[in-house]
């Protein structure tokens, strides 16, 4: 799985992250430290971590993964990362 995003909402920018959704490798998942989570409302489950994009960015770093490109979405910042 080559692509990932993740993102966090403006108020949480110190975390948590959602880092995957229910289809993310469980691997990466369980490298990152991320839990799987379903949100009252919500037909799907995503992946958080408590930390700060920051942290998750340079982890993701350290495993092969660059950034893309950034955006923001709302109130939502959103983070597109590739590894070869």
């Amino acid at each position: 799985m080559p692509y990932l995003l993740i993102s966090t909402q403006i108020r949480l920018e110190v975390g948590p992250t959602m880092v995957g959704d229910e289809h993310s490798d469980p691997h990466l998942m369980s490298i990152l430290g991320a839990t799987k989570r379903n949100t009252l409302g919500n037909n799907f489950c995503e992946y958080y971590v408590n930390d700060a994009p920051r942290v998750v960015l340079d982890k993701l770093e350290s495993l092969g993964y660059r950034v893309v490109s950034m955006t923001g979405v709302g109130q939502t910042l959103v983070w597109c990362l590739h590894r070869e």
